[in-house]
């Protein structure tokens, strides 16, 4: 019984000494096996050092006074968490023997990434200072600049990581650009909407023409600003779809900015009968202009225009021009409509009316003889 045993269990074990063995891609499955269960460990170990290392640290920065604790703990979260990742993945490859030149790039170039990746997270640590190094160019603009130079950063930094990782993988880029020959000069002339895009950001930005939660009109484009960027500037329309404008388009067109008035515009011309006397249209014109002059609603400081200038083709036209004294919009649609109400009371004070388009036909002679048909007789 014990040698049966033992003869099953010596085939078990020579059986499994076989499929361990087996190659998978020139490499034995228990190293895969093994290669695995390693990457695995170092999963594991990064899910306990988020939950014990790090959530100590976090409670700790937090009960701290100052907030820059709490800013260089975000900077390096994501990152050292995500080089668990390069370790197991450096262990595993060499547990299965691929530790070769491209492997080394491989893992090299994972370290680069994760150092500008914590480079890049950095700038949200000065984000602060550099907009309150931005004020002193104005309130109005320190937004916008602001936010222009940390794009421009995080631009640099990155740029800087991609030239770092090609010369890791023995790129030369300084050579592979004047190599480029034709080709760069291709990519020159392509690259020159951005550039003019770029340039175009900086005279926005410079000229101070618009800010973010302006409300603008430039060419046919109309809206809200809602982001002022390195190559474009977003707009939200009336219609509430985000338009996204080149900056060059901005550059070389006029801007009509409306939040930059402090009042807004009414003018209309409204028709009176013909029938009114000419006494009426003067008391009409004089009761507008008086209320008008005591309107709370309407500026003291900008032009107030009111007179009888047209005999139109139905009325008598009666020109009103005069400015609110606000630039809100629903504010001005107020005061508006409540000028039309008084403008109807005084006319119809008066015992005028407004006029609508008509016509009247005039018969200068009738015939003297018209002959008109019995219905009854042409029956029958």
């Amino acid at each position: 019984m014990e040698k049966e045993i033992s003869q099953i269990k010596s085939v078990v074990l020579s059986n499994i000494n076989n499929i361990l063995n087996q190659l998978i891609l020139g490499t034995p499955l228990y190293k895969w096996a093994l290669a695995l269960f390693v990457f695995f460990i170092f999963l594991i170990l990064r899910k306990l050092f988020t939950i014990i290392v790090l959530k100590s640290i976090k409670k700790f920065v937090s009960r701290t006074k100052t907030d820059i604790d709490d800013k260089i703990f975000k900077v390096f979260l994501k990152p050292l968490r995500f080089l668990f990742i390069v370790f197991g993945t450096w262990f595993s490859l060499s547990i299965l023997g691929i530790k070769n030149e491209i492997t080394a790039h491989v893992v090299k170039t994972l370290f680069i990434y994760t150092l500008f990746w914590i480079l890049y997270n950095s700038i949200h640590i000065f984000e602060k200072n550099i907009y309150q190094l931005t004020t002193s160019l104005g309130k109005a603009v320190s937004k916008e600049i602001g936010g222009f130079i940390i794009k421009s950063i995080k631009i640099f930094i990155i740029i800087l990581g991609i030239v770092a990782i090609l010369q890791e993988w023995g790129i030369n880029v300084t050579a592979f650009i004047a190599s480029l020959g034709l080709g760069g000069l291709a990519l020159a002339l392509a690259a020159k909407d951005t550039a003019a895009n770029l340039f175009g950001g900086l005279t926005i930005i410079a000229d101070k023409a618009l800010k973010i939660g302006d409300w603008v009109k430039i060419g046919s484009v109309e809206g809200i600003v809602e982001d002022i960027g390195i190559r474009t500037t977003k707009i939200r329309s009336f219609e509430k779809s985000l338009l996204t404008v080149p900056n060059s388009y901005i550059a070389n067109n006029p801007i009509e900015n409306f939040s930059r008035r402090d009042v807004r515009r009414i003018m209309m011309n409204i028709g009176i009968t013909y029938d009114t006397p000419k006494e009426k249209i003067i008391a009409i014109v004089k009761d507008i202009r008086q209320m008008l002059v005591e309107h709370p609603g309407i500026s003291k400081n900008q032009a107030l225009i009111v007179y009888f200038t047209e005999f139109g083709d139905s009325a008598l036209n009666i020109f009103i021009y005069t400015f609110t004294n606000t630039a809100n919009w629903e504010e001005y649609l107020k005061i508006k409509e409540d000028i039309n109400l008084k403008i109807m009371d005084i006319v119809e004070k008066h015992g005028s009316s407004f006029a609508f388009p008509s016509q009247s036909i005039y018969i200068e002679k009738v015939p003297e003889k018209l002959i008109f048909f019995d219905v009854e007789k042409t029956e029958n």
